[in-house]
C-alpha cells in the first residue's frame, strides 16, 4: 500500500475504477449465486428466516453506525470538488453519487439478509466462500477482486488525512527553490528545506498507511470497525460538525438544528457504546 499514497489524485481516479468494477460484480455475483441456488441457506428462491425488528437495542445502534459508515466520505469531497474538470456540475455529481451509493447498498443488504437471515456475517463474501452449492471459480473470482479493492481504495480515501497532517506538520512537499540573486546561504538553506520536507513527506505516509495496516491486524472485526467509524467519526464529520460550524458562523441555533444536533449526539453516543459493548 506504501508505494499507491504517492500516487497523484488524477492516477488514482482512474485506478479506483477497479474498486467501482468490483464493487458491481460483487452485486452480480451475489445475485448469481442467491438464483442459483433452491434451498436455503444461501437461495433468494427460498429464504432464510428473517425479522421486522432487532434482537437488542445494541444491535440496533450498531446497525445505525453501519447505515452512516456508508455516507462518511464527506472527507474526500473538497478534494473531489477542487479537482474537478467542471466544479460546476458538483452538486449534480454528488446527488447522484448518494442516490446510486443508497441503491446499491440497499440491493445488497436486502439480499444478504434474505439469503443468510441472521446468521449473515459482517462481510457476505465470508458466506459465498463456506456455503456449499454455489460456482466455487466465480467466488474466487469475486473474492480477490475484493482483496483488490482496498489497494485502489486506499490511498485515495487516505489523501484528505495525508493532507490535514501534512498541513498541521507544515510539510510542504513542493517548496521550491529560491530564484533571482538570492545568496548562497538562502540557496543552501532552501535546499535543505527541501531535502527536509521529502523526508518528512515519505516518513508521514509511510507511517500512516503502517499504522493503518497494524490497526487493521488487532481490530480483525470489520462490523465492528465500521459500526465505531459510522457511530462516532461519520456521525461527527457529516452531522454534528457541520451544525456546529452553521450555528458558530450565523451566532445562533435554530429549533431545527437544535433538535438535528441533540438527535444526532444521542445516536453517536449510543452506536459508539454499543459497538464496545459487542466487542
Amino acid at each position: 500500500l506504501a508505494p499507491l499514497v504517492f500516487l497523484p489524485l488524477s492516477i488514482l481516479s482512474y485506478t479506483s475504477m477497479i474498486g467501482i468494477c468490483s464493487m458491481l460484480l460483487v452485486i452480480f455475483v451475489v445475485f448469481i449465486d442467491g438464483f442459483s441456488k433452491l434451498d436455503a441457506p444461501g437461495s433468494l428462491w427460498s429464504p432464510a428466516a428473517t425479522s421486522w425488528g432487532t434482537g437488542s437495542m445494541t444491535e440496533l445502534g450498531i446497525a445505525v453506525g453501519l447505515l452512516m459508515a456508508g455516507f462518511s466520505g464527506h472527507a474526500v469531497i473538497p478534494s473531489l470538488a477542487r479537482d474537478m474538470v467542471d466544479p460546476s456540475q458538483f452538486d449534480n455529481m454528488i446527488n447522484w453519487a448518494f442516490v446510486i451509493a443508497t441503491f446499491i447498498y440497499a440491493v445488497i443488504g436486502y439480499a444478504g439478509y434474505l439469503m443468510f437471515g441472521r446468521n449473515v456475517s459482517d462481510e457476505i463474501s465470508k458466506d459465498l466462500m463456506s456455503t456449499p452449492g454455489y460456482n466455487s471459480w466465480l467466488n474466487e473470482i469475486i473474492l480477490w477482486m475484493l482483496v483488490s479493492t482496498p489497494l485502489t481504495k486506499f490511498p485515495l480515501s487516505m489523501r484528505p488525512l495525508n493532507a490535514i497532517l501534512e498541513s498541521m506538520l507544515d510539510i510542504d512537499n513542493h517548496t521550491p527553490f529560491h530564484g533571482g540573486v538570492a545568496s548562497k546561504l538562502d540557496t543552501q538553506l532552501s535546499t535543505a528545506r527541501r531535502i527536509l520536507n521529502r523526508v518528512l513527506f515519505i516518513v508521514e505516509r509511510v507511517f500512516v498507511a503502517a499504522l493503518t495496516i497494524i490497526v487493521s491486524i488487532f481490530v480483525p472485526e470489520f462490523g465492528s470497525l465500521m459500526a465505531f467509524l459510522g457511530s462516532f467519526s461519520a456521525f461527527t464529520i457529516c452531522i454534528i460538525g457541520p451544525i456546529s460550524a452553521k450555528i458558530a458562523l450565523e451566532a445562533r441555533c435554530s429549533f431545527f438544528d437544535a433538535s438535528l444536533l441533540v438527535i444526532a449526539i444521542a445516536m453517536a453516543t449510543w452506536g459508539t457504546l454499543a459497538t464496545f459493548w459487542m466487542v
